[in-house]
């Protein structure tokens, strides 16, 4: 996959937000899981099934993957495919791609619905998600 993410400040009032890193239900795609492997992490160490998919793991409430003491990635560079895409995701009920209005960024990441919504609509449809 080509590197396309969105790009927004996830800093409010200087420190870290990490909001979307908290009980997080991100599915995982199988690319996500080759390079997280491949950097030496075991898949059931940041992964669980649910309902057929790979998510995400949660620790404490956060992603397994989430620095709470400063609530940066420890694996920004390589995070999974969703995480670079949000605050964009597919809401199931009206079948588009939405910015979720519990982000901060909120308004800042609107313009990236025309920009990115197709690309991350297609990488669904690619993984037989939607």
């Amino acid at each position: 996959m080509a590197k396309v993410y969105v790009k927004i400040n996830c800093k409010v009032s200087d420190k870290y937000c990490g909001k979307c890193c908290y009980n997080t239900e991100m599915i995982l795609f199988r690319e996500d899981v080759e390079r997280l492997v491949k950097l030496g992490y075991k898949t059931e160490y940041f992964a669980v099934k649910r309902e057929g998919k790979l998510v995400l793991r949660n620790v404490d409430g956060h992603c397994v993957f989430l620095d709470p003491s400063t609530n940066k990635c420890t694996i920004y560079p390589h995070r999974p495919i969703g995480c670079r895409f949000y605050p964009l995701v597919y809401d199931v009920s009206s079948g588009e791609v939405v910015v979720d209005k519990e982000c901060p960024r909120y308004k800042e990441a609107l313009r990236y619905i025309k920009t990115h919504g197709h690309l991350l609509k297609r990488i669904l449809a690619r993984e037989g998600i939607i």
